[in-house]
């Protein structure tokens, strides 16, 4: 089974977004060390508290200092971009790392209400909801995929290249899961925001693949999961204090460091459940390499997940490297 990264950039306090640029790109190559499959970038438009608000030039950055690792958007945000645009960047950014890069595509906005009106062209009617066709129209770019009757059918986006950005589809739900089988690219499930209805979203997933020259002809199924590690149960469950400080706050903000986090979160916060129960998976999840391996495995075997992709807040560096390290031990055993 592989295994992956989702990075936000967090700005810590005191610090500023460029210290932020640099520790996500030292962050990137410790993956490729630890043997992370992917390292992609979230998408986050407007925030304070991430670096990661566009994830096409920090892609581009890493890409220059890593060497194996696949890179891409943890998700680009559809409803921001025209489907012609970020096909262009990515077929771009394939270019700069022939073979390394994924596009991953997500519906939801990914920011605050002012900041998803701030980024309309038009502002005075929704986007529509057209996921479906927006997809179609990727893969139309990417991969050379319109009707001849078509009008885009004269565009050539990958001239020039030898491969093309691998697609997947980021959701929450069955019915993006169901769009990504169907097309058959890549789906990544974000139990991270939704972790309910896993087993059900792969399953229609499966259920609903097709293979297609646009994928790899067979399911990848992603599960993405807040996890933190340490060297002990209590440091481990200590480091989902700034996410939980974070969202409780509900404010775009720097990361709270474990000493704000402390300081702010109350008692049935702090002791909120971060172990996985039978197949109950919580918000945030914690542990040794050991008992990590414990929880996770079986989430994989039920799910039939070919790969989990991990999303952490930690302010400190030096605790955030040394929790993906963990991690890395923890999932390095486990074979889909």
């Amino acid at each position: 089974m592989h295994y992956s990264i989702c990075e936000l950039g967090t700005v810590t306090p005191g610090s500023d977004k460029a210290e932020a640029s640099r520790a996500a790109i030292i962050a990137a190559q410790d993956a490729e060390r630890f043997g992370y499959r992917r390292f992609w970038f979230a998408e986050h438009p407007g925030s304070r508290g991430y670096l990661s608000q566009e994830s096409v030039p920090l892609i581009a950055a890493a890409a220059g200092r890593t060497s194996r690792i696949r890179l891409g958007s943890g998700a680009a945000l559809t409803r921001h971009h025209s489907a012609f645009s970020l096909s262009e960047r990515f077929a771009v950014l394939e270019a700069l790392a022939p073979g390394r890069i994924d596009l991953g595509l997500g519906r939801s906005s990914g920011t605050f209400p002012i900041i998803d009106i701030a980024m309309r062209r038009h502002r005075n009617t929704e986007p529509p909801d057209d996921f479906s066709d927006y997809l179609r129209e990727v893969v139309g770019h990417l991969h050379g995929a319109f009707p001849v009757q078509h009008p885009f059918a004269s565009i050539r986006l990958t001239n020039g290249l030898d491969s093309t950005p691998s697609i997947w589809v980021l959701g929450s739900s069955g019915y993006a899961a169901a769009l990504a089988g169907k097309l058959g690219v890549g789906y990544a499930f974000g139990a991270q925001i939704n972790p309910a209805p896993f087993i059900d979203a792969l399953q229609a997933y499966r259920e609903n693949f097709a293979p297609t020259p646009f994928g790899t002809g067979r399911p990848q199924a992603m599960l993405a999961l807040n996890i933190v590690a340490a060297d002990d149960e209590q440091q481990a469950h200590r480091l989902t204090w700034p996410a939980r400080a974070m969202r409780a706050r509900g404010e775009d903000r720097p990361i709270p460091t474990l000493r704000q986090a402390e300081s702010e979160l109350g008692v049935a916060e702090k002791t909120a459940p971060s172990t996985v129960e039978g197949l109950t998976i919580p918000s945030h999840i914690s542990g040794t390499p050991e008992t990590l391996r414990q929880q996770l495995e079986p989430l994989v075997r039920a799910s039939g997940a070919t790969e989990i992709i991990v999303q952490d807040m930690i302010s400190d560096r030096d605790l955030q490297q040394r929790s993906r390290e963990l991690i890395s031990q923890a999932l390095a055993p486990i074979a889909a």
